[in-house]
């Protein structure tokens, strides 16, 4: 039997209205479930959260149905791996002892079903970025983090959100060039003997044939909610909408 696996990316839950947030998380828990009963693994390709950082004894409250239902999933059994994002700002061990998630600092090189994948949320990546690279620095800069970490939660979180707002707003407005930059990176490592490459991070959904590999960016669930799936040797890239 083959199995299936799952791939999704910046959902940035906690950038819209309560009442928004509270329809965008059923439409994922409704996912969750999917994956739980059709697959073997999900990979989330980081920006689960608009802002994360993980106090050692306090979480920020909100989208408690969505920890419980990635509970649900590793208690059944299916692994869960979480790549950090750039809206990530600190995790510490919560994914992983509380709710079972594996969680990665750095892009996942992995075989599948004889395929090489190469994931990432694809930060960092773009040639012409300086600037997010030395700031990427700064926000990982452990002796910083826990300077920050002092600050009382509801105003550390709040410094969160609105460096996470602003972290997108250059995201989004930076003008990269003609050429999508995470396809020039994803080319570069299917010369390297990849098979398939995929990132997030720049909301443009993507999947591009290269020589014997493909890049596939798997958008955001901001503007048109998708996930990847990668089943008897076949990837795709499938709308999630309402009850499937």
């Amino acid at each position: 039997m083959n199995n299936t696996y799952f791939f999704v990316s910046d959902l940035h839950f906690g950038l819209l209205s309560n009442e928004k947030e509270n329809s965008r998380e059923e439409l994922f828990i409704e996912f969750l479930n999917y994956v739980k009963e059709n697959g073997n693994q999900l990979f989330i390709l980081g920006d689960l959260f608009d802002y994360w950082f993980e106090y050692r004894r306090v979480i920020q409250k909100g989208f408690f149905r969505t920890f419980t239902a990635l509970k649900s999933i590793t208690d059944s059994g299916i692994s869960v791996h979480y790549l950090i994002g750039n809206h990530d700002f600190m995790h510490r061990d919560f994914f992983e002892k509380e709710i079972g998630v594996k969680l990665y600092k750095d892009e996942l090189d992995i075989n599948i079903e004889g395929k090489k994948f190469f994931l990432g949320h694809g930060d960092g990546l773009i040639k012409n970025d300086t600037g997010y690279n030395i700031l990427k620095k700064i926000l990982r800069n452990k002796f910083l983090q826990r300077l920050f970490s002092l600050i009382h939660p509801d105003l550390g979180i709040y410094i969160a959100s609105s460096s996470s707002r602003k972290s997108r707003d250059y995201t989004s407005k930076k003008n990269y060039g003609e050429e999508d930059g995470l396809f020039e990176a994803a080319r570069c490592k299917i010369k390297d003997g990849y098979d398939y490459v995929l990132f997030g991070h720049s909301h443009v959904r993507a999947f591009e044939n290269y020589n014997n590999g493909f890049y596939i960016n798997l958008g955001t669930w901001l503007d048109s909610p998708c996930y990847g799936i990668y089943k008897n040797h076949k990837f795709e890239i499938i709308d999630w909408k309402k009850n499937g």
